[in-house]
C-alpha cells in the first residue's frame, strides 16, 4: 500500500508538472473602474483589484455553491464543507497554522448562493503566492476525512446551537421557512440538526467533488500587489487544474406566487418579544430591487424611518430593523421590531404591517428617497474605498450572477425616482405577499407575480463603468515610518493631537477624539449617565436635530460613531478629504452645542433596558458578568464595581436626563484628551479645525484618571449559572496579572497566550477543543495589558453544547496546566512570533485602528516607536523566557471560572437510555 501510494503521488505530481507546462495565460475579459476580469481555459474566473494605498493583500476564493444547491438530506452540507476545508491537504496539513504563520486574518463563510474563503495578509510577493497556492490546493485536494467530520460535525452543531439561543435569528429562520414552500431559500444555511449529525462522509465528498472545481469558482485578489505577478501565480497554481467533464445543472426551482398571508408563532424561553414580516421581492439583479432597498431605509432608518417614528419614538418598540435580500433568485424584504415591555406584541405587529403596507397608498416623498440614496451611496462608496471590503462584496454580487451588478446597483440607485419607489411599494407590500405573525382571511386569492431574474448577458452587455477611485500611496506601516510621518501637536487646552497625512484610496480620512473627565470620587452613581452621554450628544444640537445631523452626514458621505464609559467619551469619524472641514464643524456643534433631547434620551434608555432584559437569560452575558465581578472586587459605591444584570437594569430604569445633563455641564471639558487624524488631509488646514473643537472649553471639576490596579485578590472560584432551555452553554475563566504592556515579562506572556488560545484554530485550545475533539465552535484565550496601570487580564472562553461543557472545561484546564508545566517549543514560538508580527502589519494598515493606536500612545505619553521596541523584544525571546513569565504570573489558584449551562438538559442526557 505504501508503494502504491508513492506511485500515485508521483503520477499526480508528474501530471501537475505537465499541466503546468501546458497552462495557458488567463484571457482578459473586461475591466470596470479599476477592477479587471480574466478567465482561465479551465473556467476559473479571476478579478484583480490593485490598491497600493495599504500594505496588505486579500485573496478571496468564491465557490458558487450554497444552501440553494443542497438536496434532500443535505441541509447544511455547504456550510459543513466550508469547515472541512480548514482541515488540511497533503501539501498544507494544518491550514489555520500556516495562515497564522503568514500573519493572515482569515475566515470562510457560507450563504444561500455561495461559499467563500478569504485571507488578508501583509503585502508581499511571498504572501501573495502562498495564498493563491493554498486556495488552489484546498479547492481540489482537501482531505475531507471521516475522522475530521466526526469532530467538526459537533463544532458545526455547536454553531447551530449558538444560533438557537438568538430569538431574532430563530424568528427570521421561521419566517423564511414559511415564506418559501419549495425554494431552498426557505432552509437556513446553518442546516438541520439531523442532517448535520448524520451526513455520510461519501455524500460530503461527492458534494465537494461536484462543486469545488475551477469552472464553478471566482478568485479575487485585492490590495497592494503586482497584477502580472498575481496572474503568474494564478496560472501556475490554478492553471493545471483540469476543467471537469461534468456539467453543473442550473437550479430551476421557482417559488410560486404566494396566495395569502402566512402566520408564524414562535414560543421559547426569553424576556423580550419580537415581531416581524417578510415580503417576496425580485432578485438583486432586477430593476425593482433598488426601489425596494430604498423602501427598507425609508421604513427603518433611525431617526426618520416611518417604522422608527411610529414604533420607537412612541416607545412601543426598542428598535426596528430591516433588510432587502439581494440574492440570485427572488428574495425577501424583511422587517422586524423589538417590543418594549408593557406593549402587546400583536398590537405592535399590527402597527408594523399597517405602516408598511400603507406606504404604497400614501406614497413616499422626494426627501425620503434622496435621504435613502445618500445613505446607500455612502455605504457603497465606503466599501469600495477599502479593498478588503470590496473583495468580499464582489463575491456577493458575483453570486447573484455577475460581479458588475455592484456598479449597476450604484447607477440605478443614483437614478431611482419617487415614482419607481411608489410603484414597488404598491406591487410588493401587500397582505397576500406577506409572511408575518397574524392571519387575516380574504374572500378571493390575490397573487403577486414575482418577475424572474433578467438575462444578465442582455442587461449588462459591454458595461465598463466609470473612472476608478483615487488609488493612494504605498504606505509603509512600520512604527519607524509612522513616527517619522506623524506630527505631534498640543492644542491650546492641553489635548494632544497626532496628525498622520497620507494618500489613501478614495481620499479617506479617519479621526478619533477621546476626552477624559471627572474622577472615581466625583462620578459615583453616574456610570450609566457616562455611557449614554456621547450617544445623546449626537442626537441634537442647537442648530440641527437628529435627522438633520444624519442627513448632513449622509450628504458628506461620512460617519460619526460615539462611545462612552465612566469618565471617558470617544467620537470616531470616517470621512473624505473634501468633507473633513464640514464634518469637524458638525462634531464641534455636537461637542459644544448639544441639546440632549429628552425624547432621544428615552429612546436610548429604552433600547439599553431592552438589551439588558435580553441578556438576563443569555449564557455568555451572565458568564461575563460573573467573571468580571470576581476580577474587579470593588464595593458597590465604587465606579469600578461590576453590577449584576438586575442591578444594571435598576440603574438604567432610574437614570434621568438631568443626570446626563449634569455630567455635560459640570464635568466635561476640552482640557484632557487625545485626537488623531489619519488619512488624506492637509495638517495646516486641519489644525485650526481641531483647535475649534476644544478652544476655551474648560470645567471647574478636576480630572483624575480612574486607576485599575493589578494586585486585586482574585479567588479560585467556580460559579455555576443556570440558564434553562438554552441550547448552548458558555465557559469563561479570568484572572488579573500585575503586569503592564511595558513590563519585561509582557512579551513572554503575549507569546504564551498566543500559543495557548489567541491565534484561533491553530492555537492549542483551538486545535484540541475544536479541531480534534469537536467540543466547541468558539474557544480561545485573550490577554489585554494596560499602558497606564500595572494590570493585565487573562481570559479563557468556550461555548459548547451543555452535554459537552464538562469535557470542554476539562480540556481547557489540562491545556493551561500543560502550558504552565512545559512551556512552549521553539517551533511554536517561531510560528507565534511570525504570525503575531505579520498580523500587526495588517492591523496598522487599518487607518481606524491606527488612529486608535496613536491616541493610546498619546494618552500614555509614549511614541509609537514603543511597538518597534516591543517587536524587537519578541524577536529576542526564547522559549525559556516564555515559561518563566508564565510561571511568575499565571496561577491556577487565582482563576475565577463561570459556567452558564442548562444543567437539567445535562442530567436528562446523562440519564437517557442508549440509542438502539
Amino acid at each position: 500500500m505504501r508503494v502504491l501510494s508513492w506511485l500515485c503521488v508521483t503520477c499526480v505530481a508528474g501530471i501537475a508538472m505537465l499541466n503546468h507546462a501546458q497552462a495557458e495565460s488567463p484571457e482578459f475579459v473586461t475591466s470596470v473602474e479599476g477592477i479587471s476580469e480574466y478567465r482561465l481555459s479551465n473556467g476559473l474566473k479571476i478579478l484583480l483589484f490593485p490598491d497600493p494605498s495599504k500594505p496588505r493583500v486579500t485573496v478571496n476564493l468564491t465557490l458558487f455553491v450554497g444552501s440553494r444547491h443542497e438536496g434532500y438530506g443535505e441541509a447544511g452540507m455547504a456550510h459543513l464543507l466550508e469547515h472541512m476545508l480548514f482541515k488540511g491537504t497533503p501539501d498544507h496539513p494544518d491550514v489555520p497554522k500556516v495562515l497564522k504563520a503568514h500573519g493572515a486574518e482569515f475566515n470562510g463563510t457560507t450563504w444561500f448562493d455561495r461559499t467563500n474563503y478569504y485571507e488578508t495578509l501583509p503585502a508581499s510577493d511571498e504572501n501573495l503566492e502562498f495564498a493563491i497556492r493554498l486556495e488552489a490546493d484546498r479547492m481540489v485536494n482537501s482531505f475531507v476525512r471521516e475522522e475530521d467530520l466526526r469532530s467538526e460535525m459537533t463544532v458545526v452543531r455547536n454553531e447551530f446551537e449558538r444560533g438557537e439561543n438568538s430569538p431574532s435569528r430563530i424568528l427570521s429562520q421561521r419566517l423564511f421557512s414559511v415564506a418559501y414552500d419549495w425554494h431552498n431559500y426557505g432552509k437556513a444555511t446553518i442546516g438541520n440538526r439531523a442532517d448535520i449529525e448524520r451526513v455520510p462522509i461519501e455524500s460530503l465528498r461527492r458534494f465537494y467533488r461536484k462543486y469545488y472545481q475551477p469552472d464553478n469558482a471566482l478568485l479575487i485578489v485585492a490590495g497592494q500587489f503586482h497584477p502580472d505577478k498575481a496572474l503568474e501565480y494564478i496560472t501556475r497554481y490554478f492553471g493545471p487544474l483540469p476543467r471537469p467533464e461534468r456539467v453543473l445543472e442550473a437550479t430551476y426551482t421557482e417559488e410560486p406566487p404566494q396566495d395569502g398571508e402566512r402566520l408564524v408563532t414562535l414560543r421559547r424561553v426569553g424576556d423580550v418579544a419580537l415581531c416581524g414580516a417578510m415580503y417576496h421581492i425580485p432578485s438583486g439583479a432586477h430593476m425593482d430591487y433598488v426601489p425596494l432597498d430604498v423602501i427598507e431605509h425609508i421604513l427603518t432608518n433611525s431617526p426618520s424611518g416611518r417604522l422608527y417614528q411610529k414604533l420607537v419614538m412612541t416607545r412601543r418598540a426598542a428598535s426596528v430593523n430591516g433588510a432587502a435580500y439581494a440574492l440570485h433568485d427572488p428574495g425577501v424584504l424583511s422587517l422586524s421590531a423589538e417590543v418594549l415591555t408593557g406593549n402587546a406584541p400583536e398590537d405592535v405587529l399590527a402597527d408594523l404591517l399597517e405602516i408598511t403596507e400603507s406606504l404604497g397608498h400614501e406614497g413616499v416623498t422626494q426627501e425620503e428617497v434622496e435621504r435613502a440614496q445618500r445613505y446607500w451611496l455612502k455605504t457603497w462608496e465606503n466599501a469600495l474605498a477599502d479593498s478588503m471590503q470590496t473583495a468580499r462584496q464582489l463575491s456577493e454580487w458575483a453570486a447573484q450572477g455577475d460581479w458588475r451588478l455592484m456598479f449597476l446597483y450604484r447607477d440605478r440607485l443614483e437614478a431611482v425616482t419617487v415614482e419607481e419607489v411608489n410603484a414597488a411599494a404598491r406591487k410588493y407590500l401587500t397582505p397576500n405577499n406577506r409572511t408575518a405573525g397574524l392571519f387575516l382571511p380574504t374572500t378571493q386569492p390575490e397573487r403577486v407575480q414575482i418577475p424572474p431574474t433578467p438575462s444578465l448577458v442582455e442587461m449588462i452587455g459591454d458595461y465598463h463603468g466609470r473612472e476608478g477611485f483615487a488609488l493612494g500611496e504605498a504606505f509603509d506601516v512600520s512604527p519607524a515610518n509612522i513616527a517619522a510621518r506623524t506630527e505631534q501637536v498640543m492644542l491650546s487646552t492641553g489635548v494632544r493631537a497626532s496628525l498622520l497625512p497620507k494618500q489613501t484610496r478614495g481620499r479617506t480620512v479617519q479621526v478619533r477624539l477621546t476626552l477624559h473627565y471627572g474622577s472615581a470620587e466625583s462620578l459615583r452613581g453616574l456610570t450609566a449617565a457616562c455611557e449614554i452621554l456621547p450617544s445623546l450628544m449626537l442626537r441634537g444640537t442647537k442648530k440641527l436635530n437628529r435627522q438633520q445631523i444624519q442627513d448632513e452626514l449622509d450628504r458628506l458621505k461620512s460617519r460619526i460613531s460615539p462611545s462612552g464609559s465612566t469618565g471617558e467619551l470617544t467620537f470616531s469619524i470616517e470621512t473624505r478629504r473634501e468633507s473633513l472641514p464640514a464634518v469637524l464643524e458638525l462634531l464641534r456643534q455636537v461637542l459644544r452645542e448639544p441639546t440632549l433631547p429628552e425624547e432621544e434620551f428615552k429612546i436610548l434608555q429604552n433600547a439599553k433596558i431592552t438589551r439588558l432584559e435580553q441578556e438576563a437569560t443569555d449564557p455568555t452575558s451572565l458568564a461575563r458578568i460573573a467573571v468580571s465581578r470576581h476580577i474587579n472586587p470593588f464595593p458597590p459605591d465604587d465606579v469600578r464595581y461590576v453590577p449584576t444584570n438586575a442591578e444594571e437594569l435598576s440603574r438604567w430604569r432610574a437614570l434621568t436626563r438631568s443626570e446626563v445633563a449634569r455630567i455635560y455641564s459640570e464635568y466635561l471639558g476640552g482640557e484632557h484628551g487625545e485626537v488623531a487624524v489619519v488619512g488624506d488631509f492637509d495638517p495646516q488646514e486641519t489644525r485650526p479645525l481641531l483647535e475649534a473643537l476644544v478652544a476655551g472649553w474648560t470645567t471647574t471639576t478636576p480630572y483624575e484618571r480612574i486607576a485599575r490596579p493589578g494586585d486585586v485578590p482574585v479567588p479560585a472560584v467556580r460559579e455555576e449559572i443556570l440558564t434553562p432551555d438554552k441550547e448552548n452553554a458558555t465557559y469563561l475563566a479570568g484572572t488579573v496579572l500585575p503586569v503592564s504592556d511595558f513590563h519585561p515579562d509582557y512579551p513572554g506572556l503575549l507569546m504564551g497566550n498566543y500559543v495557548l488560545g489567541s491565534s484561533g484554530l491553530s492555537s492549542r485550545l483551538g486545535d484540541r477543543v475544536r479541531q480534534q475533539e469537536g467540543l466547541s465552535y468558539s474557544v480561545g484565550s485573550i490577554i489585554n495589558a494596560s499602558a497606564l496601570d500595572e494590570r493585565a487580564t487573562l481570559l479563557l472562553y468556550a461555548i459548547a453544547n451543555p452535554v459537552n461543557m464538562a469535557k470542554a472545561e476539562q480540556a481547557i484546564r489540562e491545556e493551561l496546566e500543560r502550558l504552565l508545566a512545559d512551556g512552549i517549543t521553539s517551533d511554536e514560538l517561531n510560528a507565534a512570533r511570525n504570525g503575531y508580527l505579520q498580523n500587526q502589519i495588517v492591523d496598522r494598515s487599518d487607518d481606524a485602528q491606527l488612529a486608535a493606536l496613536l491616541n493610546k500612545c498619546a494618552e500614555a505619553g509614549r511614541s509609537i516607536l514603543f511597538y518597534a521596541e516591543l517587536e524587537e523584544q519578541l524577536r529576542r525571546l526564547q522559549p525559556d523566557d516564555v515559561l518563566a513569565a508564565l510561571r511568575r504570573h499565571v496561577r491556577l489558584d487565582r482563576l475565577a471560572i463561570a459556567v452558564a449551562v442548562d444543567f437539567a438538559r445535562v442530567r436528562e442526557t446523562s440519564t437517557a437510555p442508549p440509542a438502539k
